[in-house]
């Protein structure tokens, strides 16, 4: 009924496509594989860039230290539409944005961290995380 070229196209069809999708799977990550539970941060900052991308958006943020550094920090949020579910979306978080970020440091002491919250300048606050396998936004504060 079906020839054998056929048959051979559809194998290499089936196997292409399991192989993209087992690579496309591992690009998600688990919070414990970057971030370190123990290392909690609450920082101020302006918003600089926003990525709604999936599977985790990034919000970008100058951060000014203690003696006037300002340092360019990236936190990760949860997925695009799991945030626009809670409210909150590009029109939220434009450029030049005050932001207070609750969350964790990244494993390596780079200035990126997992954002648990976003608290915005008029006090709402904004559950930014997916992880489920992180810790709990109220145990980020220092």
């Amino acid at each position: 009924m079906f020839n054998r070229s056929f048959v051979k196209s559809v194998a290499v069809a089936v196997i292409l496509f399991t192989t993209a999708g087992s690579q496309s799977a591992s690009a998600h990550h688990a919070f414990a594989a970057e971030y370190d539970g123990k290392q909690p941060i609450h920082l101020t900052g302006v918003v600089t860039k926003a990525q709604w991308v999936n599977p985790h958006s990034w919000l970008y943020a100058d951060v000014k230290d203690a003696d006037g550094k300002v340092t360019n920090w990236g936190f990760e949020f949860g997925a695009p539409f799991s945030l626009k579910e809670k409210g909150l979306n590009k029109t939220t978080l434009p450029v030049g944005t005050v932001v207070v970020v609750d969350g964790f440091r990244a494993k390596s002491g780079q200035n990126y961290a997992y954002a648990s919250t976003v608290t915005l300048a008029d006090g709402r606050v904004f559950q930014t995380g997916g992880a489920g396998d992180a810790p709990t936004s109220a145990g980020a504060k220092q």
